[in-house]
């Protein structure tokens, strides 16, 4: 077989996976009509699907006119993948089956995020994942992890993350060296983002913009269907867009930075001045969100957080005219506080054009987002590979 004919097959058989997960129980000749590939070459490559385990065979369908068809399912259990969502104030992992339903999960806060003590959660987290894992053909396929900061193209180095104080971080390569399983990296919004794209609320939308909206704030962009990432990796670090350029010295080097007024940080900073029952340690969004039902003062405070989002977010509609916004990560936990104040200064201040066929919601998938996102990666990354070599 020449390497094109090999490229072709490899293809051909991809989109065989991709139909049967999409649209089982089918038969070998619903796939034939649908990819419009012979029928013998749907056959071959079913029965490599059949062999390695990623597909099975259940009882027949019904008839249209002669024998009763073989229907094929997808083997969501052949294998698991674990997504690290990791936090500038927690680390949260998932475990998943391969069309992303959660297995189990476990989330651990921090409050220290130097590299040597949140490598170590790290692994107590992945290390109870895969304990849990069920047992399978392919067993835990790869690891994703998401974190809140910029990572080159390749994944292998996290150039600068400002909330956790690092620079030049090659988290990738100290997991793999660590659990010898394929690992990948990626920016936390990124990863929240393809999540809702497949998972959660931007199912619908070719155009879509997530928000991830936590300490800091970061932002992934879904154009055409497609994660955009920029030329180098490096796109979506608009928390650090400048709204005061006389403002907040920031942790990034500039001054006035979006996230400095707009997120979980933002709040809790503000909310340490106020007069309130709980000492300010023990603050929490969690907790804010309680009180703002009795307490005017923070009720004003929720107002002013929505309403710097709002004019992050014109800004964002006024530059890219996308079809959807998704706010996602802990801020999404005061939707009922924010949505109001978001809403009046993106009327206010968009451009009106920009507001016809628009939506902004609230991540579907709350806090799972960017766990679900990386943990898709991986079984993505997975189901491409040459799985006949794995048994």
């Amino acid at each position: 077989m020449t390497w094109n004919q090999q490229l072709v097959k490899v293809n051909n058989k991809s989109l065989v996976l991709q139909t049967i997960k999409e649209q089982a129980p089918l038969s070998r000749a619903d796939i034939s009509q649908h990819l419009g590939l012979t029928k013998g070459t749907i056959s071959s490559l079913v029965n490599e699907l059949l062999e390695e385990k990623i597909c099975y065979e259940s009882g027949p369908g019904e008839s249209s006119g002669g024998r009763r068809p073989v229907m094929l399912l997808f083997n969501e259990c052949a294998g698991y993948s674990i997504g690290i969502d990791l936090g500038v104030n927690y680390i949260f992992g998932v475990l998943t089956d391969l069309s992303g339903n959660i297995v189990c999960e476990k989330m651990k806060p921090i409050n220290k995020t130097n590299y040597e003590e949140t490598f170590l959660t790290i692994k107590e987290i992945i290390q109870f994942l895969l304990q849990s894992a069920p047992k399978s053909n392919y067993g835990v396929v790869g690891i994703g992890i998401a974190v809140p900061g910029i990572v080159n193209n390749d994944g292998d180095n996290i150039l600068l993350a400002p909330n956790l104080g690092w620079k030049n971080i090659n988290l990738k390569q100290d997991i793999e060296k660590e659990y010898n399983l394929p690992v990948v990296i990626d920016n936390e919004a990124n990863a929240g983002a393809y999540g809702e794209k497949r998972f959660g609320a931007g199912k619908k939308y070719e155009n879509l913009i997530y928000l991830s909206a936590g300490i800091g704030i970061g932002v992934g962009f879904i154009l055409n269907n497609e994660l955009y990432r920029g030329a180098d990796g490096f796109s979506g670090e608009m928390g650090h867009m400048i709204i005061d350029v006389n403002g907040k010295e920031c942790r990034c080097g500039s001054t006035g930075c979006w996230e400095l007024y707009a997120s979980e940080q933002a709040l809790l900073h503000q909310a340490k001045s106020l007069q309130l029952s709980i000492k300010p340690e023990e603050l929490s969004l969690e907790t804010l969100v309680e009180l703002a039902k009795e307490n005017e003062e923070i009720n004003s405070l929720f107002y002013q957080i929505g309403r710097y989002l709002g004019i992050g977010i014109t800004n964002i509609i006024n530059t890219f005219n996308p079809q959807q916004i998704i706010i996602g990560n802990r801020l999404a936990l005061a939707k009922e506080l924010l949505l109001q104040p978001i809403m009046e200064a993106v009327e206010i201040h968009s451009l009106r054009h920009n507001q016809t066929n628009f939506k902004i919601n609230f991540a579907e998938l709350t806090n799972y987002s960017a766990a679900l996102g990386v943990s898709a990666y991986v079984t993505e990354f997975f189901l491409k590979s040459d799985l006949h070599e794995k048994i």
